[in-house]
């Protein structure tokens, strides 16, 4: 059990060995620049600290995803007493007291959650959700609290935990708490903090769950190994992520799975809209705020060319890189090389890149090998939801030094002088390093509600314990609640047209099998 947790951690972003606590919190000759020395008195890695000034520091602190509550304030969330002003004391996260910045930030996140809050609004009244208890394991930030917001109004009740240990909006998960949603979550757990969060969302009193909302696997496989007989009441579950949907197959295949589950991230709406356009966007925009690099001229490669991959190399072409692509399918690859990209083997390229991003979902597609052979200056980060994907803890050694820059960005140097920056700790760029757009956002929040809702009033029999897809009525549902801010009218078919395609007016006008 201890050993498919850890294993399990690794791949959503949680995992903190002993060697990493100099990098949370160096001690204090590590701030001097000198070597960090465990109590042990054992050397395991130097870590230096750079100093930053006033100005510098609060350039860095005015936005949640770089650190805005208090990323120096050592004492632990599970060590403190909070109240929200209810009284309400079921609830982990920084700083409670930060809930007004955080309900702002929701605010204007629900601006640009069209979808959403039109879903909300339409089945208010229904309350479709009355009566589910909903275990969530998302990122928490100001998009998510929306549909966490929405859930509730639904007629759901939840509680949330984070799946990934840096994603965490502090403020939201303030607000959150603040407006009485039971939710365990700060920006920084440590591998053991990651874990008792979700277990005091599974595990309470007078409050059992009967559904999950997952990103990653980690509520499933937590409540699957240590409460096995309350995963065989949930009626359903909800999973968004490649990592996540793996696994529900690998238990599938297994014969582990007990509950029905929906695949949510091979839906249209999630695979191209939150995959594709979300990291064509968020790809730049995270390496700008950690970097400060200049985009024109440089030598970019992308490990992957799925949905990710696909956006990351279009921004980065459209900003001037060249961009080189690594696959191993080769029906990506002959994609790529149709879009214009050379696809190469890493080897080939490693020695000569600007920058590199991988999108695999894989692990060790980055070694220590190739980090040795980078040239100086050289930033490595990843946009898939593992963290496997660089071979950090390779870099871990005594050796190196690493040197923290600003939130999430370190230094990596090597005994000659070179060094490399690497961002998140090779954790997941975009929701560390900077956001996502919030109108894509909508358009998977509501695939997750309706996913939800669907599982939570499916009759007894409609769904086995399996995984199943997103029925195609409902991709282009969420669709069609998007459509209006777009000032965007549909073409109706007339009687005999739809005759003559075989087709329901109101569709759905695709079948499963359509690849958009």
């Amino acid at each position: 059990m201890a050993e498919k947790e850890t294993q399990l951690a690794t791949n959503n972003g949680s995992e903190l060995h002993m060697s990493e606590a100099a990098v949370s919190k160096p001690v204090s000759n590590a701030e001097k620049g000198e070597l960090a020395v465990p109590r042990d008195g054992k050397s395991r890695r130097r870590y230096r600290s750079r100093s930053l000034s006033q100005s510098s520091t609060d350039s860095y602190s005015t936005s949640s995803y770089t650190g805005s509550s208090s990323e120096e304030d050592e004492i632990s969330p599970r060590e403190k007493s909070q109240r929200n002003s209810k009284g309400s004391s079921d609830f982990c996260v920084k700083n409670i007291s930060q809930s007004a910045f955080g309900r702002r930030e929701i605010e204007i996140a629900e601006q640009e959650m069209p979808g959403i809050v039109a879903l909300r609004k339409r089945a208010a009244d229904d309350k479709p959700l009355k009566g589910a208890k909903i275990v969530g394991c998302t990122h928490i930030n100001a998009q998510t609290a929306v549909l966490i917001e929405t859930l509730v109004e639904l007629g759901a009740s939840v509680r949330w935990a984070a799946c990934n240990i840096f994603s965490t909006q502090n403020e939201v998960a303030a607000a959150l708490a603040e407006a009485g949603q039971p939710v365990f979550a700060w920006r920084g757990e440590s591998e053991e903090d990651f874990w008792w969060c979700i277990d005091r969302c599974i595990n309470t009193e007078n409050w059992q769950p009967n559904m999950i909302l997952d990103d990653g696997g980690d509520t499933t496989h937590l409540m699957l190994k240590k409460y096995p007989a309350m995963f065989k009441m949930i009626k359903g579950i909800c999973e968004e992520s490649v990592t996540g949907v793996h696994r529900l197959y690998q238990l599938s295949k297994a014969g582990k799975l007990t509950v029905p589950a929906m695949n949510v991230n091979d839906s249209v709406t999630k695979t191209m809209f939150d995959n594709l356009y979300s990291c064509r966007e968020s790809i730049i925009d995270s390496l700008k705020r950690a970097t400060d690099v200049m985009f024109g001229g440089k030598q970019v490669v992308v490990c992957g060319y799925g949905e990710v991959g696909k956006g990351c190399c279009q921004a980065l072409k459209g900003l001037g890189c060249t961009v080189y692509v690594t696959e191993i399918d080769p029906v990506c690859a002959l994609q790529a090389c149709m879009d214009g990209f050379r696809v190469v083997k890493l080897s080939e390229v490693i020695r000569q890149v600007d920058i590199l991003v991988t999108a695999t979902g894989n692990k060790n597609v980055v070694t220590r090998d190739h980090m040795d052979k980078m040239k100086n200056g050289t930033i490595v980060c990843n946009m898939g939801h593992s963290n496997t994907e660089i071979d950090v803890n390779s870099l871990r050694t005594p050796d190196l030094t690493w040197e923290k820059v600003r939130s999430q960005v370190d230094h990596v140097l090597w005994p000659d002088g070179k060094r490399i920056i690497l961002l998140a700790e090779g954790r997941l760029v975009n929701l560390s390093c900077s956001s996502v757009p919030s109108f894509v956002v909508s358009i998977t929040s509501c695939t997750q509600a309706l996913a939800l809702i669907e599982l939570f009033n499916a009759p007894a029999g409609r769904y086995k314990s399996d995984v199943y897809l997103l029925p195609k009525k409902m991709d282009e549902y969420v669709a069609s609640l998007h459509l209006p801010t777009f000032d965007a009218h549909l073409t109706e078919l007339s009687d005999e047209q739809a005759k003559y395609m075989g087709l329901n007016k109101a569709g759905p006008f695709k079948p499963n099998y359509y690849r958009y």
